[in-house]
């Protein structure tokens, strides 16, 4: 008789995928940390990945291909199909000979975006004003001073600023810090592809393509794509208007005697934008319209009575006619896009206002299309979209 392991069955033993393993923060949404006291740390920002000449960045895990296992009849069992996986990456970058490791070329800042690794190196300065003059750099931009009033900086990367800002316009591919915050003077303008973290932001206009992150916001009219978040000890929102896609914590709202406040969530502020400017444009071109419409009609009045036009009133009229007919194709255009940006309108879910504290009456908090004046003060609760009115519960 044949033994028991003469003929057997072996199942097959499955691999894994092949993975990228990076050796750096990689969550563009990471929040900055922060201290006991509810302060922002900002010597360990997570959300800043400085990176050395020679450093590991990122390699491929590669995949395990598994192991065909048999039938009892001896036949093959191939283990499931496995994943390959290969490195995107931009300058700054070597990639190894046989392609499964990055390191990089020089001394920056490393983030990953959209799946592509990519390195900035780092210009650094003490101070920005009349020694340096205006910086357009296409990587990082590091400031250890302050930066004065009527000077740029334009970055590729990061702006990160150790001391204070003043009247300046500082835009950033990706993040802008400013450790001790922005008196912007009414004219000091901060314009980020990704995040904003400052101490505070005064008389200040700031843009942030992700979160903004800060202690304070006085008469400042700032925007965030996602969230804006405005805590610490001081933690107020007083004057301007503050706008994020999503939500809004805020510890003090309003102030007992102060101007008027507006904060705004739920609909992604430059969508928002885009439309408010369209519908100036249609008012200008409508206006247009209105104003040749008694031309032709005066010109097709005479025509029909039989008046004979010279060649320079039959040009004319040519030349309006054509002018009224673009005049309707660019109406109709930009009221089809204003309806598409209209049905983007509705309130994102769980849209919400978060007060930690006081809301002063003088406060309004728009959500989507609906808002609300506050008439009396308020104290730890939620704003949200309740049935299409703006309504507040306990948090």
């Amino acid at each position: 008789s044949r033994g028991l392991g003469d003929v057997y069955k072996r199942q097959p033993r499955h691999g894994t995928d092949a993975y990228i393993k990076y050796y750096f923060n990689t969550d563009v949404h990471a929040q900055p940390t922060l201290k006991d006291d509810g302060t922002v740390d900002y010597f360990h920002l997570n959300m800043i990945n400085p990176c050395k000449k020679g450093q590991l960045l990122a390699e491929v895990i590669p995949e395990d291909e598994g192991e065909y296992g048999t039938t009892v009849q001896g036949a093959k069992i191939r283990p499931r199909q496995v994943k390959k996986a290969h490195l995107e990456f931009g300058h700054n970058i070597e990639i190894s000979e046989d392609r499964r490791r990055l390191t990089s070329l020089v001394d920056g800042h490393v983030s990953l975006v959209e799946g592509k690794v990519f390195v900035s190196d780092v210009y650094e300065v003490e101070n920005v004003d009349l020694s340096t003059g205006n910086i357009d750099f296409e990587g990082s931009v590091q400031v250890n001073g302050n930066v004065s009033s009527n000077f740029v900086i334009r970055a590729g990367g990061n702006v990160i600023i150790s001391g204070v800002v003043e009247g300046a316009y500082i835009e950033a591919g990706g993040n802008i810090i400013i450790a001790r915050g922005m008196n912007g003077m009414a004219k000091g303008t901060l314009k980020a592809g990704g995040n904003i973290v400052a101490k505070f932001l005064e008389n200040a206009t700031a843009s942030a393509g992700g979160y903004v992150s800060t202690e304070s916001i006085l008469h400042s009219n700032v925007i965030a794509a996602t969230e804006i978040q405005v805590t610490g000890k001081r933690g107020f929102i007083t004057g301007g208007h503050v706008r994020a896609g999503q939500k809004i914590e805020v510890k003090t709202l309003g102030a007992m005697l102060g101007a008027p406040t507006v904060v705004e969530v739920g609909v992604d502020p430059e969508k928002k934008a885009e439309y408010m400017k369209m519908q100036k444009e249609v008012s200008e071109i409508v206006k247009n319209i209105r104003s040749l419409q008694p031309i032709l009609a005066n010109f097709a009045e005479k025509k029909s009575k039989g008046v004979r036009f010279t060649p320079d009133q039959i040009n004319y009229l040519r030349n309006t006619a054509a002018s009224m007919e673009t005049l309707n194709k660019s109406l109709e255009e930009k009221n089809r896009h204003m309806q598409e940006l209209q049905l983007e309108f509705n309130p994102q879910e769980r849209a919400m206002v978060q007060v930690r504290g006081e809301v002063y009456p003088g406060t309004t908090i728009i959500i989507g299309d609906s808002s609300m004046q506050v008439k009396s003060t308020y104290h730890y609760c939620r704003f949200e979209r309740i049935d299409g009115d703006v309504k507040s519960t306990p948090l």
